[in-house]
């Protein structure tokens, strides 16, 4: 079970923002912008490069997920991004699709 099936089933503690059906937006526990949350399915994908045709729905739920949440969190007026990593070189951490949402301040193109 990975560290957020975890947090999905509350066995590990997360400060949650909204939840769905299939997914579960969380704070990131090492945030890199003044604002930075998870959305997580709840059914665990390993990665983005393993979806299928039948995840098409999930992965529309996980972006009207990204987006609400970040108007509740303010972000609607200036911006923010979206980022999904990918095995070890795309900076994949956790092997459980999420899609990092940040803002809170300006990001620079390309980053690193």
């Amino acid at each position: 079970m990975t560290l957020f099936e975890k947090i999905a089933a509350r066995e590990i503690p997360a400060d949650i923002l909204a939840e769905g059906t299939d997914w579960i937006a969380f704070r990131d526990i090492a945030p890199q912008a003044p604002v930075h949350f998870l959305v997580v399915p709840k059914r665990c994908i390993p990665r983005v490069g393993e979806i299928g045709a039948h995840d098409t729905q999930l992965l529309g739920n996980l972006l009207v997920a990204a987006a609400s949440t970040a108007r509740q969190e303010g972000l609607a007026v200036d911006g923010y991004r979206i980022v999904i990593n990918n095995g070890p070189n795309g900076g994949e951490t956790v092997p459980h699709l999420h899609l990092h949402v940040l803002g809170g301040r300006p990001m620079n193109w390309p980053p690193g």
